[in-house]
């Protein structure tokens, strides 16, 4: 019984110090940690498309199929300059970085406050539709707890609450 109390007591003091050396590390590591994972090479776009999401369930987009209720959402309505629009919501949410911008397309890197995950958040604007489509996605993992489909409709009532007041 003693063996199997020192045994408990040792696995406990190893994740404890484990645990302790990520928060130390997030804490004095400046940029990047080492949960921000790389830049994916697939973002962008390609006549009028973002990349499709991985089948993992850590990915939302507004080009899904709308049968794929786990990775489909619904474009953003907007109309006019889109983009400036989808870039003031977008910078007004904490820990994000706006890394790239054109007149129809935007992409912007999320942080997570604890660990500092990175999520690849892209918009791309079709003015015949008057629409922004959306693409959320998580580096690593394989889930995200609902984080990428949240951000979305955060920043979709962002907008909305623009538009009308």
């Amino acid at each position: 019984m003693l063996a199997l109390k020192r045994l408990l007591l040792v696995a406990v003091l190893l994740a404890a110090g484990a645990a302790a050396g990520v928060a130390l590390h997030t804490a004095l590591t400046q940029g990047d940690t080492m949960f921000a994972g790389k830049r994916p090479q697939n973002l962008g776009y390609e006549t009028g498309r973002l990349a499709p999401c991985k089948r993992s369930p850590n990915c939302v987009s507004s080009q899904a199929d709308p049968q794929d209720e786990r990775h489909y959402i619904a474009p953003l309505a907007l109309k006019g300059n889109a983009i400036a629009a989808v870039r003031k919501a977008v910078e007004s949410i904490p820990r994000t970085t706006v890394v790239q911008v054109e007149p129809d397309y935007l992409y912007a890197e999320f942080r997570s406050k604890l660990m500092g995950f990175v999520d690849d958040v892209e918009f791309l604007f079709d003015p015949a539709k008057g629409v922004v489509h959306v693409r959320s996605a998580s580096r690593l993992g394989r889930r995200d707890f609902g984080v990428n489909r949240e951000r979305v409709e955060k920043l979709r009532a962002l907008l909305e609450k623009r538009i009308i007041s």
